[in-house]
């Protein structure tokens, strides 16, 4: 199964907030290399929320609940989304320094392509992240 981090700007639209939702359509992906990611994301799979902005932390987890579709509120062909539910807040937020610290973590994309927006994530790194949300940083 092929995991994900998806990155989101909490003032914008928090883990929390999807929490209260249940689910959400994920959309706003401009950067092309983001909406190729996107697009091979598929009705299953994991996915990370990571808050970017002042915490800078994965917090929490997502399941795609629907497969990529044509953004309808985009007249832009290549815009997509797909739809997204809570599964559950990690139980401590994992800091990107915490990240950029660890050596199984150092050759994610979520280093090297840190503007990226949605990065996929090896079965390594999912399991390191799940490891390291369970003690405080």
């Amino acid at each position: 199964m092929p995991y994900w981090l998806f990155k989101e700007e909490p003032d914008h639209y928090s883990f929390a907030d999807l929490q209260r939702d249940g689910a959400t359509l994920w959309d706003g992906v401009t950067n092309n290399l983001a909406r190729q990611n996107l697009r091979k994301v598929r009705r299953g799979d994991r996915v990370f929320y990571y808050h970017t902005g002042k915490q800078k932390a994965v917090v929490g987890e997502m399941r795609v609940t629907a497969n990529p579709t044509a953004d309808p509120s985009e007249k832009d062909p290549k815009s997509v989304v797909v739809e997204v539910e809570a599964v559950r807040q990690l139980r401590h937020p994992v800091s990107l320094s915490r990240i950029k610290n660890d050596p199984l973590l150092q050759d994610w994309d979520l280093l090297r392509l840190s503007r990226l927006s949605i990065v996929p994530v090896t079965d390594v790194q999912w399991r390191r992240v799940q490891e390291l949300s369970q003690t405080e940083n």
